[in-house]
């Protein structure tokens, strides 16, 4: 397992539970170093992705899941429920495209008018609202350090600060190169941001280019926090796979707004100051990112206004939550989601899985998997995946945590 993230732990943990050996290897000294513990930490319930793809089918069994996990090893969570807003009559009807998709993938939502919406979130301006009562907040953090636990437990190896260079599949194992040699009978590749380097390094043809998009957090002051009881989000442009900017009340009751989506000046760019040069120059040269920009201008140059501009990120917030000011934003942090992007500017809205047979064919020792999209909902969505992955690699089924074996 190439990967210390929560989709290569809860990977490694579905290895074990099936009865078989597993080693996790991950680049950074610590789990969850970049995507599983940089986010807003949403327990998404699967209302937006189409129905019938990956994300709608893991997204709705991870929800449940993730509670259950956080539940039976006493790890801080909430099912807070989540408010859908539509501040402006174009966004009604991707409200009811919402409402069709909740219908279609099996979630709870109930439509209310501006006196329901207040009910709920009574400093919430719009309207209408959609409200989904099975989106709850955890640590995903903590989710991905008690998976490592298990693993180790269970007799699974982890090892840290050991980065992989590629792989070499052979006949009947694959040989990992990085940090010395490890052989194994099959591999999982997890790396998040460096997946498509290491599919390409290992003699796969990927298909995408991983583009960086850097989301900033802006935390609320005490006052602004006591104008949000739990989760507001606004009703998402289906043009892009990102949800909008939203206000959470995290487990530790601090309040955040964002993300934010901008263009990140190196893999791991988690602020303006960091930047790589060569990474950027291949990003903004790949022809699928010129047609994202040819296409999307104006969008990305709101969001860097609003990355660049407290005045501009306030009044994105004042949409939902009029009463917000400026002067109660402070910087919070920032993720870095690892978006696939296709030659032609497509950005991959499911997630992606790209299998490597092994030499001279077959379906069993020598084969590698490359997860080459998992951002949002893949936290969420950790649990279920990782029997996926399990299936797709063995053919054996797994039952979800506390169903079965």
């Amino acid at each position: 397992m190439v990967g210390g993230g929560i989709v290569g732990l809860a990977t490694a943990h579905a290895v074990l539970r099936s009865g078989r050996t597993v080693a996790v290897v991950e680049r950074e000294g610590a789990l969850a170093a970049h995507q599983s513990g940089h986010n807003s930490n949403v327990i998404h319930s699967g209302l937006y992705y189409a129905p019938g793809g990956l994300k709608a089918r893991l997204a709705v069994a991870g929800c449940a899941e993730t509670v259950a996990f956080c539940r039976e090893h006493d790890l801080p969570h909430r099912v807070s429920g989540k408010l859908v807003v539509a501040t402006e009559p174009d966004e009604l009807p991707r409200m009811a495209e919402l409402v069709r998709r909740g219908a279609a993938n099996g979630v709870e939502v109930h439509e209310l008018d501006p006196a329901g919406m207040r009910e709920r979130e009574p400093h919430v301006r719009g309207l209408a609202a959609l409200w989904v009562p099975s989106t709850g907040i955890c640590d995903y953090r903590l989710v991905t350090e008690k998976l490592g636990e298990l693993v180790t437990a269970a007799g699974g190896d982890v090892h840290l600060g050991r980065r992989v260079a590629w792989l070499d599949r052979r006949a009947d194992r694959v040989v990992v190169h990085g940090g010395g040699e490890l052989e194994a009978g099959q591999v999982v590749v997890c790396a998040g941001l460096r997946g498509d380097e290491l599919a390409r390094a290992s003699g796969a043809d990927p298909g995408v280019r991983i583009v960086p998009f850097r989301g900033e957090y802006s935390g609320f002051s005490e006052r602004a926090a006591g104008l949000v009881n739990g989760l507001v989000y606004p009703v998402p442009d289906p043009a892009f796979p990102f949800l909008g900017v939203h206000a959470t009340r995290g487990v530790d009751g601090h309040v955040h707004a964002g993300p934010n989506a901008v263009l990140a000046l190196a893999r791991e760019g988690y602020s303006w100051s960091a930047v790589k040069p060569k990474e950027f120059l291949s990003t903004i040269t790949y022809p699928g990112m010129l047609q994202v920009a040819k296409r999307h201008w104006r969008y990305g140059l709101g969001e860097m206004h609003r990355s660049l501009s407290k005045k501009a990120m306030v009044k994105q917030i004042q949409r939902m939550l009029p009463d917000v000011e400026a002067s109660d934003l402070h910087p919070a942090g920032a993720g870095v989601r690892a978006q696939a992007v296709k030659p032609d500017g497509t950005l991959v809205d499911d997630f992606l899985f790209v299998e490597q047979p092994p030499i001279g064919g077959g379906s069993g020792a020598g084969k590698v998997l490359h997860v080459l999209n998992a951002p949002s909902p893949a936290a969420t969505a950790a649990l279920p995946i990782g029997r996926e992955i399990l299936e797709r690699l063995t053919g054996e089924r797994l039952a979800p945590l506390g169903a079965g074996s």
